[in-house]
């Protein structure tokens, strides 16, 4: 066997590997897994504003429910440990959404969750949690490991201490896991400013600028 037979397998790997990064999340491929964004947690989150952090997985979900993108929400131990799904997320959950308490610290060993995630058909698999080097980096390397692409919006994820947030993202990014944003993640899955969810999508996102740029642009028009 040549050296070039060898290495052929490897060579096709990364082009596999590879072509995930250029495929673009769509309102079609995509889920939205959020994972124990619960009270006792987000009391602890030091790497992020508190008040931000809801915003954004606030915002995440809003936003994909908008484009019909189907969440799995997932919680720890909520009546023993680290209590309840934080109230402003709950309130933005779509009707009927289940919240799946588990025992597990990687959520993807939870064979609820991980048929959840299953259930939606989807190929490309938006993570956030808290912490973000245990409860989004730990289930979405598990889906890399199963074959998925997954992805960690970091600005709707928090942890402990800047370590661990650099740890995480270092750890996610070695197991090829794609590291992004809410807002990006959520824009590049709208795709056309002409959709008709675009201003309902853009509403959702709430991000601090857009009424600023929105005002300019106006004001250039009259």
């Amino acid at each position: 066997m040549t050296n070039e037979a060898v290495a052929q397998p490897s060579k096709e790997r990364k082009m596999s590997e590879r072509s995930k990064f250029l495929e673009s999340v769509t309102r079609e491929n995509a889920a939205v897994v959020l994972v124990d964004h619960q009270v006792g947690l987000l009391s602890g989150v030091r790497d992020i504003p508190v008040g931000e952090l809801k915003h954004n997985v606030v915002a995440l979900a809003r936003a994909a429910t908008t484009l019909g993108i189907p969440l799995v929400v997932t919680t720890t131990a909520a009546e023993s440990m680290w209590g309840p799904t934080t109230p402003e997320l709950v309130e933005a959950l779509p009707a009927g959404q289940k919240i799946i308490d588990r025992s597990t610290v990687n959520a993807w060993h939870d064979d609820r969750v991980r048929g959840a995630i299953e259930a939606t058909g989807r190929q490309k698999l938006i993570f956030a949690g808290v912490s973000l080097e245990v409860c989004a980096a730990l289930p979405a390397i598990s889906a890399t490991a199963a074959g998925l692409d997954a992805y960690v919006a970091v600005d709707a994820s928090g942890t402990f201490s800047q370590a661990k947030r650099e740890a995480g993202l270092l750890r996610m990014q070695q197991a090829g896991v794609i590291v992004s944003d809410y807002a990006t993640l959520m824009v590049e899955a709208l795709a056309d400013n002409a959709s008709p969810e675009s201003a309902a999508v853009y509403a959702a996102l709430d991000m601090p600028f857009a009424v600023l740029v929105g005002q300019i642009s106006a004001a250039y028009q009259t």
